[in-house]
């Protein structure tokens, strides 16, 4: 069985200590014991690592003592007092409940942050009834590593194993998945692999974490291919399993991997990918590798020797295409989308943008994609498309109940994978926006002016308490709009893989086939002409008619959806009523 080669193994009676630190000729364990301290001389090894064990108890605190002083472990399992504070040893074990859990399979996704979904993991667990009663099988937590502070997105993680404290640490998570998985929910974690936070980030004191010939726009990009890289693949690939086999994870959503600069024979992802493999086979359950990029490369999800062998890919194109549409907006990358036309293409491919010019980059941009469409993974809302606003404003506050509903519609029946942003199944309005909780001084005046140079007039300042508070779900529910979400997803399950897709943009309505299922998204008040016989399955907007005979019918600005009537197939499911 896989086990953690560095940071702070306990034993029972006593704890193992390695660090990879090949820039020190000397490296000590600090270990603090009361008032007072024990330190003694780790023994180096081969390629720059150090090790030592000890006898211990849990809960003790450590540091290394290196030539920059003293700094957390870099595989630092729990800083109990933030990234400036010392490790502390903690027990890998966890009465498991989940032996029977296999994993997901045809995921329906709810991203989440844990701290603006429900304050840590504590009130997450406390909510997955309500997720289990809204249809979703996994839940994606925005990054949990420890960051500075007590708020934060979690991409400015500077210690990757270490599970946030403010959160509830390392029991509370395994809780968290123990419990969603006994209501049949599976659980991917967030994880950063392009680059590290500014603020407390030890790594580069120790070893050559990080490349000199790459830079990321977020900071100094991992080294994964230069000299020393061999210990940083290491390094990250151990993190990927350690969420694994610690933490029964069901998934990892790789952050930005067109951020991660690798030009070894085998990309770090494909070598995260492959190690997962043998970790299925071990742990006998499905794990999802879903990575996102921006580049609309299919080699993301392709096996064989030249692909990166990930399940599953972020694909924004549809999101882009049905959100300019609805709201008319065209700053930004939506300078490339807004036409009928690439709605109704959205729904052949999950990259509209494919191979053909885009005005917003300045040259071809993507690839044709020959892969099953359900390993791409579409959203009318996520993190991202909502939070780097300047104004950080929900769809339902920018265009209404009716075009947001049309936009979770199509994004979730499409024949892709579905993925909601908290609080958009129940009609959420407080904005989401981004905040820091940073303590350097010049950090935050960096970030203060970087926000400043990009918003302007929007400027607001992510390090006082109030972005974090507007941040947070309101839980004010909409039951009506939860209910039609709660329909929706059971018609995806019901419906998730269909074989056979068409649609057309005619008069202000998107009309969608998917096998024997109708959607007809109505823009505007508008009339359509439609052939066939139908029955209403669900509907936004009770105007649209409980059945279609063909003609032409008047559909008032929502959607509805509708499947031939039972008798034109033996064995037709009762349908789900509006």
């Amino acid at each position: 069985m896989w086990s953690l080669p560095t940071g702070a193994n306990y034993r029972g009676e006593y704890t193992e200590f390695r660090v990879w630190a090949p820039k020190q000729k000397h490296v000590y364990l600090k270990l603090v014991r009361g008032e007072g301290t024990t330190e003694i001389e780790m023994h180096r090894e081969d390629k720059g690592y150090f090790s030592t064990q000890l006898k211990t108890r849990l809960g003790e605190e450590y540091v290394y003592v290196i030539d920059r002083g003293s700094r957390p472990d870099p595989c630092s399992r729990w800083q109990a007092k933030g990234v400036h504070g010392p490790s502390t040893i903690v027990s890998t074990a966890y009465p498991w409940t989940d032996s029977k859990w296999k994993g997901v399979v045809n995921p329906v996704v709810y991203e989440l942050h844990v701290g603006c979904f429900a304050k840590d993991f504590e009130g997450v667990i406390s909510k997955l009834d309500y997720l289990a009663g809204l249809g979703v099988n996994a839940i994606e937590l925005m990054p949990v590593a420890q960051f500075p502070g007590s708020r934060n997105w979690g991409y400015d993680g500077v210690l990757p194993y270490a599970v946030q404290n403010t959160y509830g640490g390392p029991y509370m998570l395994k809780k968290l998945v123990d419990a969603a998985h006994a209501r049949k929910i599976g659980v991917i974690l967030d994880v950063v692999y392009n680059h590290l936070g500014p603020e407390g980030n030890v790594l580069a004191d120790f070893g050559a974490y990080f490349s000199e010939r790459y830079r990321t726009p977020w900071g100094p990009a991992l080294n994964y291919d230069g000299p020393f890289s061999d210990e940083v693949r290491s390094y990250v690939v151990n993190n990927a399993l350690y969420w694994i086999y610690e933490y029964h994870v069901d998934g990892l959503r790789l952050d930005a991997i067109h951020g991660i600069y690798d030009f070894s024979p085998r990309h770090v992802i494909r070598e995260i990918a492959d190690s997962v493999r043998d970790a299925e086979a071990v742990t006998g359950r499905k794990i999802l590798l879903i990575a996102e990029s921006d580049l609309n490369d299919p080699r993301v999800i392709r096996g064989g020797e030249c692909g990166y062998g990930c399940d599953l890919q972020w694909a924004d194109d549809l999101h882009h295409a049905v959100h300019a549409f609805v709201t008319g907006e065209r700053d930004g990358y939506y300078a490339d989308f807004g036409s009928p036309d690439q709605l109704v293409k959205g729904f052949s491919t999950p990259f509209i943008y494919d191979g053909v010019y885009s005005r917003f980059r300045n040259k071809t941009h993507g690839a044709r994609v020959k892969e099953p469409p359900n390993k791409f993974v579409v959203y009318s809302q996520n993190h991202d498309q909502v939070g780097n606003r300047a104004d950080g404003k929900r769809l339902i506050s920018l265009v209404g109940v009716q075009k947001a509903l049309i936009a979770a519609t199509l994004c979730t029946l499409a024949p892709y994978t579905p993925m909601f942003f908290m609080g958009e199944e129940y009609g959420e309005e407080s904005d989401f926006v981004f905040f820091t909780d940073f303590g350097d001084d010049d950090v935050i005046r960096g970030v203060r002016q970087g926000r400043r140079s990009e918003y302007g007039e929007h400027y607001y300042d992510p390090q006082s308490l109030q972005p974090f508070k507007k941040s947070m779900l309101t839980w004010k529910i909409d039951e009506s709009v939860f209910d039609y979400y709660r329909k929706l997803i059971r018609l995806k399950q019901r419906h998730y893989t269909p074989s056979r897709v068409s649609a057309r943009y005619q008069d202000g309505v998107l009309e969608v086939r998917l096998d024997r299922m109708l959607v007809l998204a109505a823009f505007q008040d508008a009339s359509s002409q439609l052939s066939g016989e139908w029955r209403l399955v669900l509907r936004s907007n009770p105007s649209f008619p409980e059945t279609i005979s063909g003609g032409r019918i008047r559909l008032m600005t929502g959607c509805g959806v509708y499947e031939e009537p039972p008798e034109a197939e033996d064995g037709v499911e009762t349908p789900l009523r509006s």
